[in-house]
């Protein structure tokens, strides 16, 4: 076997593991979480599940990573049955790589729309559009979601949408091409620092922006924050608030997608993985509390007034990042269309960076067990991203793409959360896991870490699973409030994921038959 790949410095690690941490979420979906559920006081469910789920399951998985890259494994399956010498193991282990194939299908289509509307802004192609409902329009027809069969105002079909989405795919596939150190280091040494460069401008102008029409003083960026951050402690007694609180700590450190095992298998030995992992989580609550909450939401009651932003917020993130965002660089004189492009631009970044993370799990599975060469496991990948990347850019309109989401990016999340957490702590054991946390640690953690990830957050996890199989996952499952006509697009995305799940677990079955005899795996 031929010497697997490593970073090639820890800098380039501690970027690229924050460029898979740091994405849309934290700009778009995030500050529209709190706004929604109770501002401040939001803040508390947020920082509970961050400290009892989020970073104990930042540690797991990077323990599970570096332990499976040491053995030879980048992926769950193999992590898995090291860790658990059962059979089952590694099929529950094919999960981490269906989940985040399935989770990179559709997100790299919203990828092409961040960068479709970089390029938007640079040439001033929704320039004259002055209402919300025109913007709005300009989005549908760009998605293929307006009927435009009476006459198109902006685009006549899916043609630039589905342009942007090959473009965004493609830069996935080269960046995948050159592996490990060449591509996804090199990807996050450039795009993190013009991420951070392009966020910390657009807040700086948020910040000094004052009153932008005189003629309403009470819209200001301060009544921004004040609407953003003013707590609402009444919403504390909601389970849909420490519901939604977990869900953005599940989205933001890209945790319960396998990607970070992968990620962290490619680390040596001896390297250190608990400070490094305690900073890749603080990079990213930088990128989301500090920056992600301190530009959409403020920026949009100084220039729309209150009332009408809680109606685009409550309206959803892509209408607060894609339609009312756009407007406001209009209004922004000489430089509307240079903050456009950052504001679009850091979104791209901020996705391309963690879908090569969410792709990777693909190329490592067969490169580590079919010893297969890279580039060929990348083009397979692609392939493999565009299959259900295609019918998310035809049929969005029907719901193929939130019916994706919510199962592969949402509830199959936690799903493999309890799973992991379970062989980490009760299976493998706590002992050994403890041990393989402070394996080259450069800081020691309290003891009370090791209680929680094996008391705590095991608890947290199902009663979450739970909450969210009834209240969320029972409505979805059985197609409530959906259009009759949608149904059919509905049951093939979930037909697709189930597909990807079996077909993993087939081929895992089939490479350990063939290549682990000896290890007594089966």
């Amino acid at each position: 076997m031929s010497e697997r790949e490593r970073w090639a410095s820890r800098i380039g690690l501690i970027l690229a593991m924050a460029g898979n941490a740091i994405g849309l979420g934290n700009f778009l979906r995030f500050p529209r979480q709190a706004a929604l559920n109770g501002g401040g006081a939001f803040m508390i469910p947020y920082f509970a599940a961050l400290l009892l789920l989020g970073i104990p399951l930042m540690w797991v998985e990077w323990s599970i990573g570096r332990y499976g890259g040491r053995h030879g494994h980048g992926t769950a399956p193999g992590m898995f049955a090291r860790m658990w010498r059962h059979p089952m193991a590694k099929y529950l282990g094919a999960l981490g790589i269906a989940i985040p194939l399935c989770f990179v299908m559709y997100y790299t289509y919203i990828e092409g729309w961040t960068f479709a509307y970089a390029c938007f802004s640079a040439v001033k192609q929704y320039w004259g559009i002055d209402t919300f409902t025109e913007m709005s329009r300009f989005l549908g027809e760009f998605q293929g979601k307006v009927d435009v069969s009476a006459g198109a105002h902006y685009f006549n079909g899916l043609g630039a949408a589905l342009v942007f989405y090959l473009i965004a795919l493609g830069i996935n596939v080269w960046v995948l091409w050159f592996g490990v150190a060449k591509g996804i280091e090199r990807l996050a040494k450039v795009a993190m620092p013009l991420l951070f460069l392009f966020a910390t401008i657009l807040v700086v102008r948020v910040i000094f922006l004052g009153t932008p029409d005189p003629a309403h003083p009470e819209n200001t960026v301060a009544a921004g924050f004040g609407y953003l951050w003013n707590p609402d402690f009444t919403r504390l007694g909601s389970p849909s608030v420490w519901l939604a609180a977990a869900g953005q700590i599940f989205f933001t450190l890209s945790i319960g997608n396998a990607s970070i095992h992968v990620y962290a298998s490619y680390v040596r030995d001896d390297d250190d993985i608990a400070l490094t992992g305690l900073t890749t989580s603080a990079t990213n609550e930088f990128a989301e509390v500090i920056l992600g909450g301190s530009i959409a939401i403020p920026v949009a009651v100084a220039f729309f007034g209150l009332a009408q932003t809680q109606q685009i917020a409550e309206a959803g993130s892509f209408d607060l990042g894609f339609a009312a965002m756009p407007l406001i660089f209009q209004k922004m004189g000489v430089l509307g269309p240079i903050y456009g492009l950052m504001w679009f631009g850091l979104l791209f970044f901020a996705g391309i960076t963690s879908s090569v993370a969410l792709a990777q799990p693909m190329v490592s599975f067969f490169q580590d067990e079919f010893q297969w060469p890279r580039k060929r496991a990348v083009a397979l990948t692609g392939l493999a991203m565009a299959s259900g990347g295609l019918p998310c850019v035809f049929f969005l309109k029907h719901g193929f793409l939130d019916e994706m989401d919510f199962w592969a990016g949402t509830f199959l999340l936690v799903v493999f959360a309890v799973i992991e957490v379970i062989i980490f702590a009760w299976v493998f054991g706590m002992e050994k896991g403890w041990a393989e946390i402070n394996r080259g640690a450069d800081i020691r953690l309290p003891r009370l870490v090791a209680f929680v990830i094996k008391y705590i957050t095991p608890v947290y996890l199902i009663v979450l699973l739970g909450a969210w199989f009834w209240l969320d996952a029972l409505p979805v499952l059985r197609l409530q409030g959906k259009p009759v006509a949608d149904a059919p697009f509905l049951w093939a995305a979930r037909l697709m994921i189930l597909g990807w799940i079996a077909t993993f677990m087939i081929l895992t079955g089939v490479i350990w038959r063939r290549r682990h005899r000896k290890e007594g795996l089966l």
